[in-house]
């Protein structure tokens, strides 16, 4: 029996569709590969915007269409928000909110029991407890889940109701699972989570603490910090991170908007001034760190005036690239309450003025290493392609290099601009010959 995945959203939902993958393989429930026709198809969704809703209804129409005879299973933020509207799309026999997902192999079980029986939406509960989840995906880097949930209920998220409160594991049992990691053979580990800088809410022990442990395991060559919150991303984490040879130097912080006013009006926990301070903060310790922020733009409440604030803002600092999203209107948000509604035509252009200031900014970044080394980690190519991997600052490079350097560190010249990233060429360790 063959299982197809398709995953939507965040690192943390990839991470946790590879532990269901693991779990269904241990009962005989196989990764359909290309060529294949599935039995099952598993859709992790995402409800972080409509359009990511519209996403999710799309993919499992089509994939009604095109396996008729396959059973559908929907899990993630938008089974979990809008269960009774995701039972009645076609094929879908399981709906499994986000922290059911561990239960899943068990209601394939039950549902292979009865395939006549009618679509399964499983109870929701209140999410207290934390599941683990520390699994590779489909390249060469290991997603290890710390923390879940989030308490800040920003005026225009559903996350919280979707992913329910903070919590964490403990630090021992992702110490552990990171020694896993290791002894599979496992180079890299992007620490996951809804909102990491959170971990250990309710204990003695803070993100920093976990990050010290997990420095000092054996065989993890490369840590990655996903989104951390500016107001938990603290001087301290900055300062680690600068002297740690295992925790690389890449961030990812949400702004959302360069303007104080809007972020007074999503609820955010910073304003400005804080923000540019991280940002000065990492340059003036990790003058190579690459430095990504997620932007809204046309959210409630963002006049012209205060996006004009917004994109001098951003254009001010010092950072690698942006990820740009339109504002989406959820139900049921405080965000709603919010006067002046920026129309989808001006949201679209607005968004189009960040992307094409993140194209320059990424540019600027990229440009300043050419003719440069930097180790890249190099991962699996499609037959015939060149091989790819990410410098330890974050830069994309595509190198020729036979397949057996999958999952090895080594070094590259950085030879031109290629896109949004760069072609290398492999240099010998031995003599500095490139080859």
């Amino acid at each position: 029996m063959y299982c197809l995945y398709h995953t939507f959203g965040c690192k943390l939902n990839f991470a946790e569709t590879s532990t269901i993958s693991e779990m269904l393989e241990a009962r005989g429930i196989m990764r359909c590969e290309e060529g294949e026709v599935p039995d099952i198809v598993l859709v992790n969704s995402c409800s972080v915007t409509a359009e990511a809703d519209k996403k999710c209804r799309q993919a499992i129409r089509s994939f009604h269409r095109r396996y008729p005879d396959a059973a559908i299973v929907v899990t993630g933020c938008y089974a979990q928000l809008k269960a009774d509207e995701v039972a009645q799309l076609p094929g879908v026999v399981i709906v499994a909110g986000t922290d059911r997902k561990n239960e899943i192999p068990d209601y394939i079980e039950r549902w292979l029991a009865d395939r006549n029986a009618q679509c399964m939406i499983t109870p929701l509960q209140q999410m207290r407890a934390f599941n683990p989840s520390c699994s590779r995906g489909d390249r060469t880097r290991y997603f290890l889940k710390v923390q879940d949930g989030c308490d800040y209920w920003c005026t225009y998220c559903t996350i919280p109701r979707a992913r329910g409160r903070s919590r964490s594991a403990s630090i021992e049992t992702l110490v552990a699972q990171a020694e896993e990691v290791a002894r599979r053979g496992g180079k890299e580990i992007v620490i996951t989570g809804v909102n990491i800088g959170d971990f250990g809410k309710g204990t003695d022990k803070q993100f920093i603490d976990l990050c010290r442990a997990l420095d000092e395991v054996e065989g993890i060559e490369r840590y990655r910090i996903s989104s951390i919150e500016p107001n938990l991303l603290t001087d301290e984490i900055i300062d680690f991170v600068a002297g740690s040879k295992r925790f690389m130097p890449h961030f990812h912080i949400p702004l959302q908007c360069g303007s104080d006013e809007v972020l007074r009006l999503m609820r955010r926990h910073y304003d400005t001034a804080l923000f540019r301070h991280k940002i000065e903060r990492i340059r003036s310790v990790i003058a190579d760190a690459f430095i990504g922020v997620d932007v809204i733009v046309g959210a409630r409440g963002e006049t012209a005036d205060e996006f004009e604030r917004s994109a001098a803002f951003v254009e001010s600092l010092a950072i690698s690239s942006l990820h740009v999203f339109p504002y989406s209107e959820r139900p049921d948000t405080r965000a709603l309450e919010i006067p002046h509604v920026v129309s989808q035509e001006e949201k679209y252009r607005r968004a189009a003025r960040m992307i094409a200031l993140s194209e320059a900014k990424l540019a600027d970044f990229i440009g300043r290493y050419v003719g440069t080394t930097r180790k890249v980690l190099l991962e699996h190519a499609a037959e015939g392609m060149p091989m790819g991997g990410f410098t330890d600052n974050y830069i994309k490079v595509m190198v020729e290099a036979p397949a057996s350097l999958d999952n090895h560190i080594v070094d590259v010249r950085l030879a031109s601009v290629e896109g949004g990233g760069m072609k290398g060429v492999i240099v010998d360790s031995i003599g500095g010959n490139c080859r």
